[in-house]
C-alpha cells in the first residue's frame, strides 16, 4: 500500500514538472514557451496590479543623478498606463535583485550581467534595450588606465592590481575576467590582484585619480560621463576593447497583469524621446528596441558557464 501510494505520489510529481518546465529557473516559475524566461501565471489570482508602478534604473553611478534624467519618461509611462510611476533609487545591484525578487520593484532596467541573476532568480522579463540609429544597440569592456601609466597591453596587468565593478556585473568582472585568462593567460587573484569598485563612476574616478591602475568598465558609461563633463577624457587611456554586449535590459517582473505589462511595454516602444532629458544623456540613443532574452543574452550565459557562475537563488 505504501509502496503503491509513493509510485502514486512519483507519478504525480514528475506529472507536475513535466507542466512547469523551467529550465534553470527557480522552482517559483515556469517556462512553458521555451523563452528560457517566467510565464505569466495562469492563475489570475498571482497577477499583481499594482495602483503606483515602482521602476529603477541599474545602478551604474550615483542613483540620484538620474533622478531628472528618467523624469519625463515616468510621466510618459503614465499617461500610457494611466498608473502613478515611481522611481526607487537602488544603491547596488544586489538590492535591486531582491527588491525584484520580493515584488517591491515592478518595472527596471537591469545591468547586462546582472540580468540572467534577474530572470532565473527573480521572475524578471526583460522586453527592450536602448539603441541607436538603424537600431543598433550594445556597448563594450574596456580596461582603461591613466593616461601617464607605462601599461600599454593586458599583458603587462601580470602583477599589478585590477580594479572591478562587482561580482554580478559582465563588462565590471565577468567578462574582463574570462577574456584575461582565456586570450592573455592571466588569472584573477593568481596573476593579477583585484579589488571592487562597487560601481562603475567608481573605477573610473579611481583610475582618473591614479587609485587604481587599472580598471574594467562599461565604454557607454564612459561615453555618458565624458558627455556631462564628470571627467577630462584625457585623463585615461585604453588598453583593450571586446566585442560588443548586449547593453542594460528593461523589463517587468512576470506576474504583472498582462494587460498592464502590454501597456507598459507600450510606453516604452512610444516613448518621443527628441529633447528630453533622456537623449541628452544617453547622447547615441533614440529609442528603445524590442529584444530577445535567449537570444540576446546568449554570449552572456556562454561567459557565465565559462566561467563557473550558477544562478544561486537561495
Amino acid at each position: 500500500m505504501i509502496a503503491a501510494l509513493l509510485i502514486l505520489l512519483g507519478i504525480a510529481s514528475a506529472a507536475a514538472a513535466e507542466g512547469c518546465p523551467r529550465g534553470s529557473l527557480d522552482a517559483r516559475y515556469c517556462d512553458r514557451d521555451g523563452d528560457l524566461v517566467a510565464d505569466v501565471p495562469s492563475d489570475p489570482k498571482q497577477w499583481i496590479d499594482p495602483k503606483t508602478i515602482i521602476f529603477s534604473y541599474a545602478p551604474t553611478e550615483d542613483p540620484a543623478v538620474y533622478v531628472e534624467v528618467w523624469d519625463d519618461f515616468l510621466k510618459h509611462m503614465e499617461r500610457v498606463t494611466g498608473r502613478k510611476v515611481q522611481l526607487f533609487q537602488v544603491q547596488n545591484y544586489a538590492a535591486q535583485l531582491e527588491a525584484l525578487r520580493a515584488g517591491r520593484l515592478h518595472v527596471a532596467g537591469v545591468n547586462t550581467g546582472s540580468n540572467p541573476m534577474a530572470v532565473n532568480c527573480a521572475g524578471f522579463v526583460p522586453f527592450a534595450m536602448m539603441a541607436g540609429a538603424g537600431g543598433l544597440f550594445g556597448y563594450e569592456m574596456e580596461i582603461i588606465v591613466p593616461a601617464g601609466s607605462p601599461i600599454t597591453t593586458p599583458e603587462q596587468l601580470r602583477g599589478r592590481t585590477v580594479a572591478f565593478v562587482s561580482p554580478t556585473s559582465n563588462s565590471g568582472f565577468k567578462a574582463p575576467a574570462a577574456i584575461l585568462k582565456a586570450d592573455f593567460g592571466l588569472e584573477a587573484d593568481k596573476d593579477y590582484r583585484t579589488t571592487f569598485s562597487g560601481k562603475h563612476d567608481n573605477s573610473i574616478f579611481g583610475v582618473v585619480n591614479g587609485d587604481y591602475e587599472a580598471a574594467a568598465v562599461a565604454n557607454s558609461v564612459l561615453k555618458q560621463m565624458a558627455a556631462r563633463g564628470a571627467f577630462d577624457p584625457r585623463a585615461i587611456r585604453s588598453i583593450y576593447r571586446s566585442q560588443t554586449f548586449p547593453t542594460t535590459g528593461y523589463g517587468h517582473i512576470h506576474n504583472l497583469r498582462p494587460d498592464l505589462a502590454a501597456k507598459i511595454r507600450e510606453a516604452f516602444f512610444t516613448y518621443p524621446w527628441e529633447g528630453t532629458a533622456l537623449k541628452k544623456e544617453f547622447v547615441d540613443q533614440d529609442r528603445f528596441v524590442p529584444i530577445s532574452y535567449k537570444k540576446d543574452w546568449d554570449v552572456i550565459r556562454k561567459i557565465d558557464a565559462a566561467t563557473g557562475v550558477t544562478y544561486d537563488c537561495k
